[in-house]
């Protein structure tokens, strides 16, 4: 069984970081999780607020907890937000179905792990996130 390498967490971080700066973004914050939702790899930018750490996480989390980006899990919020509030408030905050966390998934479409990105909006957070994904040579959803 194929599992998300710490090498590729952390290639993941360095290709959104390198992304991020190329673009001009805000100081940003990234987290990697594996298959089962574990902190991988994190990198936060000097200047990155303090709650940057758990916004990334959460979202991450969300998306591979729920086998989609962060982006679909929003859109599916706004169709029934008492499901999703009650999501968030029984894991303990660490569920955050807003844009910026994006799926690792192997060359055969195996499910490695989440990646969420905060500092930026939405669009940015997630364009990072897809940008460190494919430095690493793995592909996102």
């Amino acid at each position: 069984m194929e599992t998300l390498t710490l090498e590729q967490a952390q290639q993941i971080i360095a290709g959104a970081l390198i992304h991020s700066r190329a673009a001009g973004y805000q100081p940003m914050a990234i987290a990697v999780l594996d298959a089962a939702g574990h902190l991988k790899a994190y990198a936060g930018e000097d200047g990155a607020s303090m709650f940057r750490f758990d916004i990334a996480r959460a979202k991450a989390w969300g998306a591979v907890g729920m086998g989609v980006p962060s982006r679909v899990l929003g859109e599916r919020a706004k169709e029934n937000p008492n499901f999703f509030v009650s999501l968030s408030s029984t894991s303990g905050g660490r569920f955050l179905p807003q844009t910026g966390a994006v799926l690792i998934k192997s060359a055969a479409g195996l499910l490695l792990g989440a990646v969420g990105a905060s500092g930026g909006t939405g669009d940015q957070d997630e364009a990072i996130c897809m940008a460190g994904v494919k430095s690493a040579g793995l592909r996102h959803d």
